[in-house]
């Protein structure tokens, strides 16, 4: 089982002898033994999009090699346009188009708290528009420590606009993101199995404080 509520990341784990035996999980009966390393995810379900076969197979099978114990193929985890897509765990790093031969060190690069941005998706902890931000500001200079940039006040003055604010680097001052959203076409293929147009949410930089 992994936590990846920021402040409370971490990994457990157990056999489940029945699937109601789920519910001691859950509510703490059963907390499994906890774990001090992280796990990566490779998407390699080709059934429900080629490309995550064609892409992902060869990043697993390099991070198998560094990683032998930590390296876990997976199920559909989204975003099929994005493959190879891997998921760092208990922090819940998405990566996106991550190549074979950059697989490893964007491991190595999480071993040490640090996040990649060329390759990052975004984080399954926070919300679509707080992952925009912090891309933003990463952009803009801030901190790649995977635990940095948590947000302290999420505010929508209206259907198209996010601001957010994220915590204070260690040595930064508060960042306060604003953001407006709308749902853009796409005139190619999302995925291998679809067909154009595609739609996505688009988060674009208004200010940043």
């Amino acid at each position: 089982m992994v936590d990846c509520r920021p402040g409370s990341e971490s990994v457990s784990w157990g056999d489940l002898p029945a699937d109601d035996h789920l519910l001691q999980v859950l509510d703490g009966t059963d907390p499994g033994t906890r774990s001090a390393d992280p796990v990566y995810l490779v998407c390699t379900h080709g059934r429900h999009d080629a490309c995550c076969a064609i892409r992902g197979r060869p990043a697993a099978a390099a991070l198998t090699a560094a990683f032998p114990d930590q390296t876990w193929e997976c199920s559909h985890i989204g975003g099929d346009r994005f493959a190879a897509n891997l998921v760092f765990l208990p922090h819940s790093l998405f990566y996106g188009h991550v190549p074979t031969t950059e697989a490893v060190a964007v491991a190595t690069r999480y071993n040490e708290g640090f996040v990649v941005p060329n390759y990052l998706r975004g984080s399954g902890a926070h919300p679509p528009p707080v992952q925009a931000a912090q891309h933003f500001a990463r952009a803009a200079g801030a901190s790649l420590s995977a635990n940095a940039l948590l947000p302290i006040q999420v505010n929508r003055p209206n259907a198209a606009t996010w601001q957010i604010h994220l915590a204070a680097d260690a040595d930064a001052e508060p960042s306060v993101v604003t953001l407006t959203t709308a749902t853009t076409t796409i005139n190619a293929a999302m995925t291998c199995a679809s067909e154009p147009p595609g739609q996505v949410a688009t988060y674009t930089l208004a200010a940043l404080e």
